[in-house]
């Protein structure tokens, strides 16, 4: 589910496409003018190119093939040496990463892009402002002080 958080300062009352609603088929909750996040979570032990891709909760979808293909639990470590690579396998965190765009959502068809459950939108300067982010996993129980336990 949304949970409101930073906003984009893109929004202009004046202009109707920000303040023309939409009548959403799939998105419930959406509002035309508010700012959303979305997260593309991938991994090497994910289903990368099914439909299990994007699964929620998100450790479903970044984990669904097993962590043993990850090199995880193949050791009698601790978990905690195993993600960090301290018993010789690959430290987990160069094996999971999650893409994701902001949006401020407008309604003009303009602005229209057929499918974003394919990834991220890279066409034209799309995908070419990056910002690398290292230390939690993506949803509302990880942040900047509780970190993922799959964290460097």
């Amino acid at each position: 589910s949304a949970r409101q958080g930073l906003r984009c300062h893109h929004y202009d009352a004046a202009d109707s496409k920000f303040t023309t609603p939409y009548d959403w088929q799939h998105c419930v909750g959406m509002v035309v003018g508010e700012t959303y996040e979305i997260h593309w979570p991938h991994s090497a032990s994910g289903a990368c190119g099914t439909p299990n891709q994007y699964q929620s909760p998100f450790y479903d979808g970044v984990f669904c093939m097993g962590v043993e293909k990850l090199g995880i639990g193949l050791s009698s470590a601790s978990l905690g040496d195993q993600v960090q690579g301290n018993d010789g396998s690959p430290v987990l965190s160069s094996k999971v990463g999650v893409q994701g765009q902001v949006f401020t959502i407008v309604n003009d068809e303009n602005y229209y892009y057929p499918d974003l459950i394919r990834g991220w939108i890279q066409d034209g300067n799309y995908g070419s402002d990056i910002a690398r982010y290292t230390g939690s996993t993506t949803g509302t129980s990880r942040n900047n002080q509780v970190c993922s336990s799959y964290s460097p």
